[in-house]
């Protein structure tokens, strides 16, 4: 593959969930699998974790190799009252989530081969490479927007 074809895949799996996102109608978003996140829950969770990856990719590309990328409790931010992932409305995350991923497509354009095996290392799973973080971020979206549609399926 080249560098051009990880880009489309990662912004292929933005528009499948932005489109899904906006697909919603607000008496979805409180719907849940049982055992799952709501749709609510899952937006501001990816709008988080997006920009997680935004810092994480720029550490990998701008620091020395096994710089330090820090690992996060995403169900301790999903339970945070605070964090208001039960009560708050999603357009400011689908806001966040579009913003970062477009950012960090900007920056994966750029990207070489070689870069792909930039590493750190991550504080939960060791090694941690570009090619890792594309993979990982490419299916996220994907994976979260599978959970959205059993949620409003009411599997």
């Amino acid at each position: 593959m080249e560098i051009i074809d990880y880009a489309r895949d990662y912004e292929a799996a933005t528009k499948y969930l932005t489109e899904l996102v906006s697909s919603l109608k607000p008496t979805d978003l409180d719907k849940s699998a049982p055992g799952e996140w709501t749709p609510r829950q899952v937006i501001h969770h990816l709008a988080d974790s997006e920009t997680q990856s935004y810092v994480r990719i720029r550490r990998l590309i701008a620091e020395p190799a096994g710089s330090t990328i820090q690992g996060y409790d995403e169900g301790m931010w999903a339970e945070n009252a605070v964090l208001g992932y039960t009560t708050l409305p999603v357009e400011n995350s689908i806001s966040v989530f579009k913003s970062v991923r477009a950012a960090s497509l900007d920056i994966l354009k750029r990207l070489t081969l070689e870069d792909l095996e930039r590493s750190g290392v991550h504080t939960e799973i060791g090694n941690y490479t570009i090619a890792k973080w594309i993979k990982a971020y490419t299916n996220h979206p994907r994976s979260h927007g599978e959970q959205i549609e059993k949620a409003i399926a009411g599997a």
